[in-house]
């Protein structure tokens, strides 16, 4: 029975902008109030997803969410019609509205994990939406999430789907962002590598001093046993709190996997060698033969790392085995990464290939193209049982650019969130987005 990653990139908002709403990442600190292009955004990001369709690999799209968020701002205490509530929200609360603006959906690696169905104890591929409660503006997304993902995979006989976790700093969960997932065949079963920054109950787990670590263990333990997953599947390491309080947000700004290769810098993690040990063990119980890639401190810096979103990348399996590396247009801008990634695909080794992206509108906000993709393993059957509205074709991606076109402005400044006809533009896009990608009701709009 064939196998396949499917990749399902998120469509950029209509309310992309620059808000300087997450602490921690860099990027989207230092690009705040810079005005914006939505429009762009989602060219940039459907060019991307039809790149990687014309090459051969399964490629989906999620859609974005319903902003501003109006529930959001009325359960904050703002009352009136839509547009009372938005043009008071500007006067009186401005980086609530901002926040309540984000399109930061874009970025799926943080809608939620997955385990494929060759990993869990029902034989079904598991989704728990992510809480994201380290961040107001992105813990107002999983409801939505939630609806749009069971949209998309609606057959109860081949999916289960996962509340969020209790949304309190305990259960702090990021989603696939701090998931990894090693398989000798992606229909084989394989190790879940969750990630986490700190221990909610055990002090003996070093935290950072500068930012907060969104990702807690219990969480990842939480997830593993919603999943069913045995423990000779998993494997759980900490992110080195050093590299947290110099931007690495998530692990996926330091690390990233795929079939039986990690690719990672010298200090994504702590206890390094115990860690890849024990992938290495599980994963040749389970069939397959583990590689670490490590990038030595000395080539690039975690700096360097952060800046380029070395690791934010794309690691894919081609046809005849090799893997290609899909990074964004910044590593090629930075000299020592550049010149790393070139000796990396001289050299035999698994990584073959580099193609680059621009992908500037989502860089400048902190996410790359790992952060814009969630990875789902489906066997045959689980593929043909996805709503086929949501997988990426030539007529989608001509009928998705045709709406962008139509739908997004071109220009968006911190000001412009105030204006109530923003909710209406993004009202009315969506409602014919959810036609075009036949997810019926999902946006809080269309359920009143």
């Amino acid at each position: 029975m064939k196998a396949y990653e499917v990749n399902f990139d998120g469509l950029v908002g209509p309310t992309h902008n620059y808000g300087g709403l997450s602490y921690g990442n860099v990027a989207s600190q230092s690009n705040s109030q810079v005005a914006s292009n939505p429009k762009e955004a989602a060219k940039q990001g459907l060019a991307k997803m039809k790149a990687l369709m014309d090459m051969g690999f399964k490629q989906g799209v999620l859609a974005p969410q319903e902003r501003p968020d109006v529930i959001a701002l009325r359960s904050l205490g703002f009352s009136g019609t839509d547009a009372q509530v938005i043009e008071r929200a500007a006067k009186e609360a401005a980086p609530l509205l901002a926040a309540c603006s984000s399109a930061s959906s874009m970025w799926t690696a943080n809608a939620c994990t997955v385990s494929p169905s060759a990993d869990t104890a029902d034989g079904r591929v598991h989704f728990t939406a992510a809480n994201l409660n380290c961040k107001f503006h992105r813990s107002i997304e999983h409801p939505t999430t939630s609806r749009v993902l069971g949209a998309m995979f609606a057959s109860e006989q081949h999916f289960a789907h996962h509340a969020a976790l209790p949304a309190v700093s305990q259960f702090g969960d990021e989603g696939a962002a701090n998931h990894t997932r090693f398989c000798k065949g992606y229909g084989e079963a394989g190790v879940e590598f969750f990630v986490f920054g700190r221990s909610a109950f055990d002090s003996r787990f070093p935290a950072p001093q500068r930012y907060p670590a969104r990702q807690t263990l219990e969480a990842c333990q939480a997830v593993a046993r919603l999943h069913g997953l045995g423990e000779e599947g998993v494997v759980y390491a900490q992110q080195n709190p050093a590299v947290i309080d110099q931007g690495v947000f998530h692990n996926d700004v330091i690390a990233v996997g795929n079939g039986e290769v990690l690719f990672h810098h010298e200090d994504a993690f702590l206890n390094t060698e115990h860690v890849l040990a024990e992938l290495h063990t599980k994963l040749s119980q389970r069939g397959g033969h583990f590689r670490a890639l490590c990038v030595p401190r000395a080539a690039v810096s975690v700096e360097d790392a952060v800046g380029s979103y070395l690791f934010n990348s794309q690691l894919l399996s081609r046809a005849d085995g090799s893997m290609l590396l899909i990074v964004p247009e910044e590593c090629r801008n930075n000299e020592r990464v550049w010149a790393y990634l070139s000796q990396l695909t001289a050299d035999d080794g698994p990584i073959r290939e580099v193609k680059v992206f621009d992908l500037k509108q989502s860089m400048q906000n902190g996410g790359g193209p790992a952060c814009l993709r969630l990875r789902v393993a489906l066997k045959d059957h689980e593929l043909a049982a996805v709503n086929p509205g949501v997988i990426m074709t030539q007529t989608l991606h001509d009928r998705l650019n045709q709406w962008v076109d139509k739908h997004y402005r071109d220009r968006l400044s911190e000001s412009d969130l105030g204006d109530p006809q923003l909710l209406i533009e993004c009202r009315t896009a969506l409602d014919e987005l959810t036609q075009i990608l036949k997810l019926g009701s999902v946006y809080p709009f269309q359920l009143n």
